[in-house]
């Protein structure tokens, strides 16, 4: 049970990662730090005080970023790669009493694609906003997607199986919604 409470919490926060590629990884330092989270072995430093500093400076240049209307799409070129890495390592980190091969595969894929699929998801939503609004309520976009990192990380170390039937919910969401946006209606002949 305690290695599927693991996978679970590794891919809540590897989602939250596809949301905001830092936040995860603060929120999974905090809650290390305080002993509400175990870390693997060679993931240590991620509960040290250069971490936590590093982390906590990340996400506050990231959340001040993602408020300038131009700055975000840029932002989102680099965020894109970036939010898998950061999913990939978020879950490897969490992920006890596995073999490394078992690990690192459900940390690639798993815990990647799950990061890749939100981080999608959040460049629709900006670039649909962008096109709507002109950029202008993008900010709100980025408030939204802020909250949606909070909350899913801390879901994820809080009620890791809810957390994981939410992330199944979203992901279904997003292929739903993309496939719409992509596609479009049908018109009825």
């Amino acid at each position: 049970m305690e290695t599927a409470l693991s996978i679970a919490i590794g891919l809540g926060l590897a989602a939250a990662a596809g949301f905001r590629v830092f936040v995860p990884l603060l929120i999974a330092c905090v809650a290390s730090r305080t002993g509400h989270l175990p870390l693997t072995s060679g993931f240590d430093w991620l509960s040290t005080n250069p971490a936590l500093i590093i982390l906590a400076t990340a996400t506050l240049v990231e959340i001040i970023a993602y408020s300038v209307p131009w700055l975000d799409h840029v932002l989102d070129l680099v965020a894109t790669p970036a939010a898998v890495l950061a999913g990939v390592l978020a879950s490897a980190a969490v992920m006890t009493e596995m073999p490394p091969y078992l690990k690192w595969s459900l940390a690639i894929i798993a815990g990647g694609g799950a990061a890749g699929i939100v981080q999608g998801a959040t460049v629709l939503a900006r670039l649909k906003s962008t096109l709507a609004t002109g950029g202008l309520a993008n900010p709100l976009v980025a408030l939204a997607e802020f909250s949606g990192s909070v909350l899913t990380a801390v879901l994820a170390i809080a009620v890791p199986l809810f957390a994981l039937l939410c992330i199944g919910g979203l992901c279904l969401m997003v292929f739903l919604v993309s496939h719409r946006f992509l596609f479009g209606r049908r018109k009825r002949a």
